[in-house]
């Protein structure tokens, strides 16, 4: 089993050493495409982008369970609790270009609740990584799941593509939905389609 990241998102600026490497990839790309990597406007590229690509992952050194388990808190509610429209921006494995949009999230307690804040801050750790939409939606559903033993857990993802939007087959208007439901959510249709409504409104 693999040892888990620490918690909290580790954005803080790296050292020079840790940058080498990307630094020179992103050198040999610019010389890739066509460019003068020595040129005035490209001196500083390949500092700026490994700095970026390295905010861009900083899901990679953050641990959701941890980020869920330090804001939980004992409660009879047992109402379902929904946060609608958490903004989300990751970067598809596939080509390294951004998606993003939306996750609705909703779980039903069982004996604790947690920090709303840290239902976004949940988003933010799996979508800060190189992705794919469906396993985004499901990582964040199984996440609230196990720190939390609700009764169920719903996630609902809205995203654009840039992978389909800037190159491929160009649809500008195409957006994806996925959908994760547990417990409850999957086996009460009733629940389910609570859940549906909610994030139509």
């Amino acid at each position: 089993m693999n040892t888990p990241p620490p918690p909290g998102p580790n954005t803080e600026t790296p050292s020079a050493e840790d940058l080498t490497q990307m630094k020179s990839a992103v050198v040999d790309l610019l010389r890739d495409v066509g460019e003068n990597p020595d040129r005035e406007g490209l001196i500083k590229t390949p500092e700026r982008v490994a700095k970026s690509l390295r905010f861009l992952t900083h899901g990679y050194r953050t641990d959701g369970h941890a980020v869920l388990q330090g804001a939980l808190f004992e409660s009879d509610t047992d109402e379902m609790v929904v946060v609608k429209d958490i903004e989300l921006y990751s970067l598809c494995e596939h080509h390294m270009l951004p998606f993003f949009g939306r996750a609705h999230v909703a779980y039903l307690p069982r004996h604790h609740i947690v920090g709303l804040s840290k239902l976004a801050r949940v988003v933010d750790v799996y979508a800060r990584r190189l992705q794919v939409q469906e396993r985004l939606t499901t990582q964040i559903a199984e996440a609230i799941q196990d720190a939390l033993d609700p009764k169920g857990v719903a996630v609902l993802v809205e995203a654009q593509h840039l992978c389909m939007m800037m190159r491929g087959v160009a649809k500008q208007n195409s957006s994806t939905v996925t959908s994760c439901m547990l417990g409850r959510f999957r086996s009460d249709a009733k629940t389910r389609a609570e859940f549906m409504e909610i994030c139509r409104r």
